[in-house]
């Protein structure tokens, strides 16, 4: 299908969310200058952000319509099928995307690579047109992401990016029974987190971290801090429960594992209110758990796929035309 529209999704700047906040940026400038902090520092960050968003907004409007979507619409956004995606921000809001692209490839564009390390951000504002007229074109050289899933017996679906939370929605220990095949836990702990190959660097290395430092501190020899690094297209997902308390009715000899096609991660949730599963850290972004509610937690069927960057040769002109 020929590509007729880009579909550009952003996120407010600090500056924005301040303002959204405190009504003017005046008061904005108050109440950060009152606090100690530099302001500076904030308008820096949104005259850099805008100016990107800018030029890109100028570039591709050369070629193709142009539609501007905030993150906070993605969750009720139809993408169309004659669209290219393309992110301007920080490399969670590729992980905030790709989840309701379906499939669809995504050009990330860095906006402030002075800022921003843009680990998932192969691209800056000015040289971000060939993937563009690469994806246009069919030509376009992407990398696959596997996501992971997790699906309660109503039928309700959220996919991760990153990695899943599954647990209570404050400090309060998150009460449920765990399986995974033939083996099967009633716990108590502080949560369940569940990460693809792309988070297996992000919030389970933490868990990680902690495990070896307490290990070593007990007379263990050490560790490789890589051990659970996974590719990003590995078929398989890594699970690790978080502070499990050992009582008369919980145990913690499950307590991490591997998931893959053949073996998903049942949770069944005995918390009466205030179960939560959310993904990639977004807490507005979940699924309730509570009494009753189990979560079956696989390989999506569907990955996330980031154009990269290829080889130094001109891409082919005719794909993209000024409309």
């Amino acid at each position: 299908m020929k590509i007729e529209r880009a579909i550009v999704v952003t996120r407010r700047t600090r500056l924005e969310d301040l303002v959204a906040r405190f009504n003017t940026v005046a008061q904005a400038k108050f109440y950060i200058e009152h606090s100690g902090a530099d302001f500076s520092d904030y308008e820096l960050e949104n005259t850099t952000y805008r100016r990107a968003l800018d030029s890109v907004h100028a570039q591709l409007e050369r070629h193709l319509k142009v539609q501007m979507i905030d993150r906070s619409f993605l969750t009720n956004f139809l993408f169309p099928n004659d669209a290219v995606v393309v992110t301007v921000g920080q490399d969670g809001l590729v992980a905030n995307a790709a989840k309701y692209v379906g499939g669809r490839p995504i050009v990330a564009i860095n906006p402030d690579p002075a800022r921003f390390d843009g680990v998932l951000l192969p691209f800056e504002a000015h040289d971000f047109v060939p993937a563009v007229d690469a994806v246009a074109s069919g030509r376009a050289h992407v990398r696959n992401v596997t996501m992971a899933e997790a699906k309660l017996q109503d039928g309700q679906r959220l996919l991760a990016f990153n990695d899943f939370f599954v647990g209570a929605n404050s400090h309060v220990s998150a009460r449920y029974s765990l399986r995974l095949g033939k083996r099967s836990e009633e716990q108590s702990s502080s949560g369940v987190l569940v990460s693809t190959g792309a988070g297996s660097t992000g919030w389970i290395s933490s868990v990680v971290n902690q495990t070896l430092a307490v290990s070593h501190m007990l007379g263990s020899k050490p560790i490789a801090k890589t051990s659970l690094t996974m590719a990003w297209d590995t078929a398989s997902l890594l699970f690790v429960v978080r502070e499990p308390f050992v009582s008369r009715a919980s145990g913690a000899s499950l307590v991490a594992g591997t998931i893959n096609a053949q073996t998903p991660l049942v949770v069944e949730s005995h918390m009466p209110r205030g179960g939560v599963v959310f993904s990639d850290g977004v807490e507005n972004d979940f699924l309730q758990f509570n009494s009753g509610a189990i979560a079956t937690i696989g390989i999506a069927p569907e990955g996330a796929r980031l154009v990269q960057k290829t080889e130094s040769r001109r891409p082919d002109r005719g794909s993209l035309r000024p409309r």
